[in-house]
């Protein structure tokens, strides 16, 4: 009886070989990576075709200055959103802060009030953080009540004026707002510093590592020894610490607190995030395109203005874009 052939084995590691269709996989990954900035890229470029002034040394000044609030409020909504969670309060934590932090001031000095109104944004983040995470509420609800109650706090206090006392605010705070360093506004030195100290603690430690886990999956995160509940909680005080910093960086650019301040911001920055590539039901995300998120929608803002359409227009691009981003969020779940 003849015996079949023995097998001949197989060329190198079978199991170490790529597949066929992995570089060009890793290529449209790359790619998808990629599409907030060369949607960013695109818009420069259409509005440089647009108006001759975009690319002016005061008007992309005038960008940076527009964008650094917005940047600094995204930088904690990209930690609630990695989280998990959800955050409609910032916009009313941004008027809070800058109006304590007027009213401190006004008595006690520019250290006192800025550290007043940090503290009123941590506040707020903390109680976020305790109703959410250990209470159970979904961040929605829970950040919505906020937003409106601390908003109508803000109208008690201020009696619906801004706060800016007889003689003004200090004039070292005023100057903050104005000043300049290399060129650029002062402000947008503390945006910048701002995402850098951030996007460190984000993508070079543990707690960063954390926060991914948690917003990827709660249970496994839990399994794995992560305090789920500690970390989503930790999540809403830096959204409210930003929110805080943005609310002082707008009192000294608006040179007074005002109770109407940070209107719209909420979606904004949910907006910048989205558009960045984060995903909404969490554990995906970088800073860094969160950032350019910002920047799209600051240079969307600004080149509609250089070309005159009319501000009631803008809203409604500005929401085009919102459900734009959101419909984007949902497209890339379902591929997976």
């Amino acid at each position: 009886m003849s015996r079949s052939p023995p097998l001949q084995p197989l060329a190198g590691n079978a199991a170490a070989q790529p597949s066929v269709g992995s570089a060009p996989a890793w290529i449209r990954g790359r790619a998808v990576d990629q599409i907030p900035t060369a949607v960013l890229l695109v818009l420069c470029a259409f509005a440089a075709l647009m108006s001759d002034r975009f690319l002016s040394s005061a008007n992309l000044s005038n960008v940076l200055l527009q964008a650094a609030v917005l940047a600094v409020i995204t930088v904690g909504m990209t930690y609630v959103i990695i989280g998990g969670g959800f955050d409609l309060s910032v916009g009313s934590v941004v008027a809070l802060a800058g109006c304590i932090g007027a009213e401190v001031m006004l008595q006690a000095g520019i250290t006192a009030g800025v550290a007043a109104g940090l503290l009123a944004g941590v506040a707020v983040g903390l109680v976020n953080g305790t109703v959410v995470a250990y209470l159970g509420v979904s961040p929605f609800i829970a950040t919505l009540a906020t937003m409106v109650l601390v908003r109508g706090v803000v109208l008690l206090i201020t009696n619906g004026a801004p706060v800016v006392g007889e003689e003004g605010l200090p004039q070292g705070f005023l100057d903050y707002g104005t000043s300049r360093f290399l060129g650029l506004p002062l402000l947008v030195w503390t945006a910048a510093a701002v995402f850098v100290v951030f996007a460190w603690i984000l993508h070079r430690t543990a707690y960063g590592t954390r926060i991914y886990a948690t917003g990827g999956s709660r249970e496994a995160a839990f399994l794995s020894g992560v305090p789920v509940r500690r970390i989503s909680l930790s999540t809403y005080v830096v959204s409210g610490l930003t929110a805080g910093i943005a609310g002082v960086m707008l009192a000294s650019r608006l040179q007074s607190g005002q109770p109407t301040a940070g209107e719209f911001y909420e979606l904004n920055s949910i907006a910048a995030v989205v558009l960045g590539g984060a995903a909404l039901h969490g554990g995906e995300g970088k800073l860094y395109k969160s950032m350019v998120g910002v920047l799209i929608m600051v240079v969307l803002a600004n080149s509609l203005n250089l070309i005159g359409v009319d501000s009631y227009w803008q809203r409604v691009t500005i929401g085009l874009v919102i459900v734009a981003a959101a419909a984007a969020d949902q497209l890339r779940r379902r591929r997976r």
